[in-house]
């Protein structure tokens, strides 16, 4: 989450909020009263709230709306302790951009879309050289097991792994290892000569 929190007040402007987004490049911010979190603001809100762009004559009065009047009131919010599994699904469910971290009724942080994709680049390990093998395996206890012994083997360095249920065969998931090599053709071939089902990369079978 981000510590430096751009905050607005509800008896704040549009054309005050216009000015900080554009100043701060942010595209949501809270709206605090009292050191009490009141609500939330995006760019949409701001959108809908100012007049066309083709407009000849717009009303001055728009720009002079207050934020209280625009903003999403009772916002959801989320803790600091929260894990990232748990606030990914709160922004799929809510379909929301943003979230205030609240702690002891303080704001304390401010999550965006943007900031936890970021994470999860970092918690996939997409932002690190390697190679990604995905790897169809039974779905029983050790096996992940057996698969990472094969990379112990060959020595190579396994950077994240990622399961996920395989949606045609329940008895089946799916290991997506990012591993610290940019050619993984032997250890393809050794994962393959122990009976395992390599999806990708998708390479040629070589001879046992």
């Amino acid at each position: 989450m981000k510590t430096t929190i751009y905050s607005l007040r509800p008896d704040q402007t549009v054309k005050e909020a216009v000015l900080l987004f554009e100043e701060k490049h942010i595209r949501h911010a809270p709206i605090v009263e009292d050191g009490r979190l009141v609500g939330v603001l995006s760019d949409r809100d701001l959108k809908d709230a100012l007049p066309s762009r083709f407009a000849t004559s717009p009303p001055p009065e728009r720009y002079e709306k207050s934020l209280e009047s625009i903003m999403t009131k009772n916002p959801v919010t989320a803790h600091p302790m929260d894990f990232v599994e748990e606030i990914a699904l709160v922004f799929y469910e809510q379909q929301i951009g943003c979230l205030p971290i609240i702690s002891g009724e303080k704001l304390v942080g401010f999550l965006t879309e943007t900031d936890l994709l970021y994470k999860y680049i970092e918690l996939t390990g997409a932002h690190q050289p390697g190679s990604q093998i995905e790897i169809k395996v039974p779905n029983r206890s050790g096996v992940l097991y057996e698969v990472s012994r094969v990379f112990y083997e060959k020595n190579i360095n396994v950077l994240t792994v990622l399961v996920y249920p395989d949606k045609q065969n329940t008895n089946d998931k799916i290991l997506v290892f990012r591993v610290q090599t940019m050619n993984p053709i032997a250890v393809i071939h050794d994962l393959r000569k122990e009976g395992f089902d390599v999806l990708w990369p998708n390479t040629p079978k070589m001879n046992k």
